[in-house]
């Protein structure tokens, strides 16, 4: 079944909420998205900062110790007007260089959908010709936390949350680690561009039209994030410092190899060892995301 939802209110935590509507196993939702700071399609103040979240939306049958599957069908700007920081973190570059970064300000976006790109509404003059091509993501996906915690969309976990992951993107399936009935999803946060790392605090902020499916993926024993793109499996770390994210996706990444495609331990060490790829997600906000890949294409002989 199709299902539009247009929300009117929004939470800024992960955890055991009401939900806002209840969905079956297969449903497509189509629903909306505040920006960062709360502002909707219009411009229009409907939530607050940090990363007000649509949601929770309660999948039936959904139980501890299930997977809840989102396979994201379409995620696309619905305004021209998008910003982002024009600062890199002082945490990201030699103590020796943080005093030459620049004051932390605002740089504002003019988005084009029909000709799929962002250019700078105020350029200085050394990036007037700055014209990027659009990659529509969600910065925020992520269910319940487990042990009835409320977690800040600031951040990130096993359940997911403030991932800021480039590859969370339409044609893709993200797996998540069902703790609460219902799994209670919650999606925000949209970027049209964005960076490896967030390293500026911000993607190209903006609201956005969804469309996901749900599926519940019945006593699939996962620990943290998994994906699936058109290329690649993948797994999402989500942990400081950042070698412990580093940890957590690559463990995930050699059960998952270990269940579904029978390589023990030796096996699939000898595999990743010369094919994995790592991103980098976010590393602005307390909680880093590394991602471990491995190309469907080497599994699939």
């Amino acid at each position: 079944m199709r299902v539009t939802f247009e929300p009117t209110a929004f939470e800024n935590s992960f955890g055991p909420y009401q939900a806002v509507l209840s969905l079956n196993s297969g449903d497509t939702l189509c629903t909306t998205t505040l920006d960062s700071r709360g502002r909707d399609g219009d411009m229009v103040v409907r939530g607050r900062a940090p990363n007000p979240l649509t949601g929770p939306f309660y999948v039936e049958g959904a139980e501890p110790g299930d997977a809840l599957a989102v396979d994201l069908l379409s995620i696309r700007p619905n305004r021209a007007y998008g910003y982002s920081s024009d600062a890199v973190a002082a945490h990201v570059v030699d103590a020796t260089a943080v005093t030459d970064l620049p004051e932390r300000g605002l740089a504002e976006w003019a988005i084009d959908q029909a000709a799929n790109t962002a250019r700078l509404s105020s350029p200085i003059p050394a990036l007037a010709a700055l014209e990027l091509p659009l990659s529509p993501m969600l910065g925020c996906i992520g269910v319940a936390p487990p042990g009835g915690q409320t977690i800040s969309s600031a951040t990130s976990g096993s359940y997911g949350g403030n991932m800021d992951y480039r590859g969370i993107v339409a044609g893709t399936t993200l797996m998540l680690p069902v703790s609460e009935p219902g799994a209670l999803l919650f999606v925000g946060d949209g970027h049209a561009v964005q960076g490896d790392g967030e390293i500026v605090g911000m993607g190209i902020e903006i609201s956005m039209e969804v469309s996901l499916r749900v599926r519940v993926l019945k006593r699939l024993d996962i620990r943290c994030p998994r994906g699936i793109s058109a290329t690649s499996l993948f797994t999402l770390g989500n942990a400081r410092p950042m070698e412990q994210a580093l940890q957590h996706a690559t463990t995930e990444l050699l059960r998952w190899l270990a269940n579904d495609y029978g390589l023990d331990a030796r096996a699939a060490s000898t595999l990743l060892g010369q094919c994995i790829a790592y991103d980098v997600g976010n590393v602005f906000d307390p909680a880093y995301t590394v991602a471990a890949r491995i190309d469907r294409a080497l599994l699939s002989r």
